[in-house]
C-alpha cells in the first residue's frame, strides 16, 4: 500500500478529467456490467515510465469528438478489490498496470496492455484511443 499523500496527485489526475474513482468490486460491477453506451476504464499506476505517459494520453484521448459516455478509473496496489474485479472483465488479458479498456455496452472492445503504453509518448496512446473511440463511442 502506498502512501495516501504520495498518490492523490496521481488520483487527482484522473479524477480532475472526469473519471469516477472506483474502489471496490461492487462499483466495477455496477459500472462495467451494468453500463450503457461506452465506458473508459483506466488502471492507474505508481509506475513512472508507463503511468506518466498514460495519464497525459488518456486525458489527450478525451479532447475529440467522438469520446467514452463513462469514464472510470482504479488503483493498482491502493484500490486492491477494485482492480482485482476490473481485471476480471480484461480477460484474456494478464493483469498489468498500467492498462485501459474501452467496453462498448458491458463488452471489451479495445484494450492497452502496459507493454502498448511503456515506452510509448502520450500522443501515440491518445491517437491509439482516438482511433478506438472513432470506432466504438
Amino acid at each position: 500500500m502506498y502512501p495516501p499523500e504520495m498518490i492523490a496527485p496521481m488520483k487527482e489526475e484522473l479524477t480532475i478529467a472526469g473519471f469516477e474513482q472506483l474502489t471496490t468490486a461492487d462499483e466495477v460491477d455496477a459500472k462495467i456490467k451494468d453500463g450503457n453506451g461506452s465506458l473508459l476504464v483506466v488502471v492507474n499506476s505508481v509506475c513512472g515510465c508507463a503511468a506518466g505517459n498514460a495519464r497525459p494520453g488518456v486525458k489527450q484521448s478525451l479532447e475529440g469528438d467522438a469520446k467514452p459516455d463513462h469514464l472510470a478509473t482504479v488503483f493498482a496496489g491502493v484500490d486492491s478489490e477494485a482492480t482485482n474485479q476490473a481485471r476480471k472483465y480484461f480477460l484474456p488479458y494478464p493483469p498489468s498496470s498500467p492498462s485501459i479498456a474501452l467496453f462498448k455496452d458491458g463488452k471489451l472492445v479495445h484494450f492497452l496492455e502496459r507493454h502498448h503504453i511503456e515506452g510509448g509518448t502520450a500522443d501515440m496512446i491518445a491517437e491509439n484511443l482516438k482511433e478506438a473511440y472513432k470506432e466504438y463511442c
